[in-house]
């Protein structure tokens, strides 16, 4: 990775955080993670009140984005522990130790949800299919809701067909393709 990661706005704006050492983890760069933020303000309005999880998470880069951004709660999914020790900093660092919950296990499994999520945001390894089982998987477990967003990170010219869901759109940034995809009722 080059560069450093930082929180692109909201409380934590210009906050640097800390990535996994080694290649295990790709962090979405700062400017995917605009692009995605502006994608789903757009949809969205505000991030005050929701409830989101950051899956293959990674720096735990994506979900702290949100909680700065006013989300209210943030889950924390990933099986690396070498991420997990980077999220845990960063959430200390931040102080959003309240407002999260870091779970060191596979998205696979993760169990029935006591109630669905608001934005679920998932950065699986490229070309594997990850993110598409995943997303079945967590709306059969009552994860994701016909109001839940959903967005996806492939690699760029990555194309994804998952059933019970359109592309609400799709746009390239860089090396990553971001899906921005809903229930069908």
């Amino acid at each position: 990775m080059t560069g450093t990661l930082r929180i692109v706005a909201g409380e934590w704006r210009g906050r640097k955080l800390a990535a996994p050492p080694g290649d295990a983890t790709r962090p979405t760069a700062d400017r995917t993670r605009e692009t995605l933020f502006s994608m789903l303000v757009s949809r969205l309005g505000d991030f005050e009140g929701l409830k989101v999880a950051d899956l293959f998470a990674g720096s735990g880069a994506l979900g702290l984005e949100a909680l700065s951004r006013g989300a209210e709660s943030c889950l924390f999914v990933d099986q690396d522990a070498a991420a997990i020790r980077a999220i845990r900093t960063n959430i200390a660092n931040l102080r959003a130790q309240t407002r999260s919950d870091v779970r060191a296990c596979s998205v696979m499994s993760l169990g029935p949800a006591k109630e669905p999520l608001d934005l679920v945001l998932l950065d699986p390894p490229y070309e594997t299919g990850a993110g598409a089982v995943a997303v079945d998987k967590l709306a059969r477990l009552g994860w994701i809701a016909e109001s839940t967003w959903v967005c996806l990170e492939t690699a760029k010219g990555e194309n994804i067909s998952i059933k019970g869901f359109e592309a609400e759109t799709q746009r390239d940034v860089g090396k990553a393709r971001l899906h921005l995809l809903r229930r069908t009722a």
